[in-house]
């Protein structure tokens, strides 16, 4: 059987760095915000080119950090509107909605899967406060023309970078480095995995990093002296240290992912299956491969009887979960055509090239 995802096959390659460090974690005798949490904030900062990281609890408590803390600084209120793209995951939509704001649904490009700066700006009105641009699968959305749309009118460009470690735009610039602020989420199976919950913030502005900072730590910057209504976000001490390890092999597991995604792209030939977009460049990380298939469940199940699994990211869009009800009567076809069709394929660095192969072959069959 092909995995979707191996993540044992994944991590067992880190085993005995991970039980050397966590030896030194024990020995240390300080398990919350210590040495190992400063180290993978400084060298995640580092590696995504900004000023600062915040390690916190996980993705969806880092959006709704960003959102508090510019609440907190007067550059958002409550009732102000975030444009977020309708075939987001449900923590992107979940976040705006937590501290009061309104989330206004943007429809993506059908083939990039991700929405364009010209669809954007249709939705500008006066009330509009905040761009929550997402990185859907990996692949960075039009960085560049968004952060000019969101210049040219104010905006705070907030990226969800939770699938988009490592991705750059074609100005070498990487997913958390391109907006105001940017969420990370370290969920086990992101490209960079934590082996539980995490998450962290990058930004490169000085005051939004100490809300931020005092925000995850109930609201204090120094033991027992509380100057904010805080909550405790903070990142676990354990996995920030198993991140630093996982952080170094990161750039050679993106590359890994974009060779077996060009092995597909250019040897899948069967006409019933959309291929993804993709330009070739670092602008994608491949943290999924999503095609598209019109009879989606015949071909899932052809794949399992052929011994490969495969996934679907996501099976129902945001806004017609029972959670989000008041959004149910939004006519987003663009994002209904995507969540009802779209399959995801096994794609992750230790795929052999042998089941890479096995992949394509039972595909074209199909």
């Amino acid at each position: 059987m092909i995995k979707f995802l191996d993540l044992y096959k994944i991590n067992a390659r880190f085993e005995t760095l991970f039980k050397e460090e966590f030896q030194q974690f024990l020995d240390s005798g300080y398990y919350v915000l210590g040495d190992g949490t400063k180290a993978f904030e400084t060298n995640f900062a580092n590696y995504c080119g900004t000023k600062h990281c915040v390690g916190v609890s996980n993705g969806l408590d880092a959006l709704i950090l960003i959102f508090k803390a510019y609440i907190q600084l007067g550059k958002l209120s409550k009732g102000d509107e975030v444009l977020v793209p309708a075939n987001t995951y449900i923590a992107s939509i979940l976040s705006i909605m937590e501290v009061g704001l309104k989330p206004v649904f943007v429809e993506p490009n059908s083939a990039t899967f991700n929405w364009e700066a010209s669809t954007l700006k249709k939705h500008i009105t006066s009330k509009t406060k905040a761009i929550l641009t997402v990185h859907l699968f990996g692949q960075l959305a039009d960085s560049e023309a968004i952060s000019k749309l969101g210049k040219e009118n104010n905006l705070l460009l907030i990226e969800d970078a939770a699938q988009a470690h490592g991705s750059e735009n074609s100005n070498g610039k990487r997913a958390g480095n391109v907006g105001n602020a940017a969420a990370f989420s370290f969920y086990p199976s992101k490209n960079l995995g934590a082996l539980g919950e995490a998450g962290a913030v990058t930004t490169n502005d000085d005051e939004l990093t100490k809300v931020i900072s005092e925000l995850r730590n109930y609201g204090s910057a120094r033991k027992y002296e509380n100057v904010r209504l805080g909550v405790n976000n903070r990142i676990d001490e354990l996995q920030a240290r198993i991140l630093n390890i996982k952080l170094q092999h990161l750039e050679a597991d993106n590359e890994r992912r974009r060779v077996i995604a060009n092995q597909y792209l250019s040897k899948i030939k069967n006409q019933k299956i959309t291929l993804p977009f993709y330009d070739g460049s670092k602008n994608h990380n491949f943290h999924l491969f999503v095609v598209l298939v019109e009879n989606r469940k015949a071909f899932m199940g052809y794949l399992m009887d052929k011994g490969i699994q495969s996934s679907i990211h996501y099976p129902k869009p945001p806004h017609r979960q029972k959670a989000l009800l008041e959004f149910e009567k939004l006519q987003l076809p663009i994002t209904e055509y995507i969540h009802k069709n779209c399959v995801s394929l096994p794609i992750n660095p230790v795929l052999s090239q042998e089941e890479v192969l096995k992949v394509i072959t039972v595909i074209n069959e199909f």
